[in-house]
């Protein structure tokens, strides 16, 4: 991995305790990425920060050594109410920063709580319960938790909001401003908030929810990482399942997500996949909590190279090492792509996104590359590239539970049979 992501700003440059630093060193992080090195002098100092930068550039150590060094500063005396809320849109998101706290935070003897929904109810409760320096979780299970009075925000001192954009995307706000009215002022806290985003509606929720915060933005030339190889195919629908196992082939991809609209392309493109020899996963929006933790785990330990996905592994997941991205399906906003695309060429690293405009999502195209400032190169669907599959595998459909539909949004029908070809433009 390369490390030209990095600013020549050393951790052990700021005033922070020797806990955090042994912790830091433990994991190899000896220089700040640029949103570290901006935003965290800033908050040692007590002052709110909202904070802008690309995914996959460090926010989360960010703020974590932030909250840290606040709450280590700042001791409070026989205590068992949680004294920093660390709110994230998704479950995924708030186990990984539970599993970087953890790195992070070993040696300072602070205790962190885990909270979200899907699994471990009573497990999660009596954590809680027992006692905990930092609360880390979704708002949905939080809040459950907090009208049951297992804990309460009166002596809250740190409050940081991961993600704010995807907050409001997934209809949050509401859940993230009756927890933050009930903390302490604004004025009686530090609050951290960080996103790939700072909009307006952001603004406004940093306006009313926080102490004058100071703006630390990273720009970049494009919204998508500079190391990402970004390339569009033209295939027509029925030659996206030979044209993936021939770009898989020919690329020899190692660890790979493939991203699709709805969950029945989903199923129907894992079970190719399996049928022409290749290890898949299929993540979607109805699998366990459970279940979705051990597919993630088999997939960082190469049990299986390819994982099958819709857009609910798209933020918030932190695989490394993930060398290719194709939108099998183009998504339906720039934004989308954007955080597809964030699943490759993490932390310095490079990575390749390729994207299928077929006939039933080309049109998305052209939003995209507005969204994100240039157009992706464009590449022939040569006769070379594409594979004669072996049959698909054989599953037993499930029955959907009642109330639940096999799509999410998207719409269209991907991976038909209509001849038709669309032609580069």
């Amino acid at each position: 991995m390369s490390n030209d992501h990095l600013t020549d700003i050393r951790y052990d440059s700021f005033d922070l305790d020797p806990s955090i630093l042994k912790g830091l060193s433990d994991i190899n992080f000896e220089f700040c990425t640029p949103i570290q090195a901006k935003s965290i002098p800033i908050a040692l100092t007590g002052k709110d920060v909202a904070g802008e930068a690309q995914t996959g550039t460090g926010k989360t150590a960010a703020f974590l050594v932030a909250c840290f060094q606040h709450l280590l500063k700042h001791p409070v005396d026989n205590n068992k109410q949680p004294r920093a809320l660390i709110l994230a849109p998704t479950r995924e998101l708030a186990i990984q920063i539970h599993k970087d706290a953890l790195a992070i935070g070993k040696h300072t003897g602070l205790k962190f709580g885990l909270a979200y929904g899907g699994t471990g109810y009573d497990s999660q409760r009596k954590q809680i319960e027992d006692g905990i320096d930092l609360l880390i979780g979704t708002p949905g299970r939080i809040i459950d938790y907090f009208k049951q009075h297992v804990f309460n925000l009166k002596t809250c001192q740190v409050v940081v909001l991961d993600e704010a954009d995807r907050m409001f995307d997934l209809g949050f706000i509401k859940d993230i401003r009756y927890l933050l009215n009930r903390c302490p002022e604004p004025d009686k806290r530090l609050s951290l908030l960080f996103s790939a985003t700072l909009s307006h509606r952001i603004g406004e929720l940093a306006y009313s929810h926080m102490n004058d915060p100071e703006e630390v933005r990273i720009e970049a030339d494009t919204k998508t990482a500079d190391k990402v190889k970004q390339t569009v195919y033209y295939p027509a629908n029925d030659e996206k399942i030979p044209l993936l196992l021939g770009l898989m082939k020919s690329l020899k991809t190692k660890r790979s997500i493939v991203f699709i609209n709805t969950k029945r392309v989903a199923e129907n493109v894992d079970a190719w996949l399996e049928g022409n020899g290749i290890k898949s996963a299929l993540l979607s929006g109805d699998v366990p909590q459970k279940k979705r933790q051990t597919l993630l785990k088999k997939f960082q330990d190469d049990e299986f190279s390819v994982l099958v996905a819709t857009d609910v592994a798209a933020r918030g997941l932190h695989i490394p090492d993930v060398s290719h991205v194709f939108n099998y399906d183009l998504p339906q906003s720039g934004e989308d792509y954007v955080h597809r695309v964030g699943r490759t060429a993490r932390a310095g690293a490079s990575g390749a996104a390729i994207s299928f405009a077929c006939e039933d999502f080309a049109h998305y195209l052209m939003d995209i590359e507005e969204y994100i400032g240039h157009r992706v190169n464009n590449e022939p669907v040569s006769a070379e590239l594409l594979v004669k599959p072996d049959p698909r595998a054989k599953r037993e459909r499930r029955k959907p539970r009642p109330g639940q539909g096999g799509h999410h949004r998207g719409g269209g029908r991907s991976g038909g049979n209509r001849p038709h070809r669309q032609h580069s433009r």
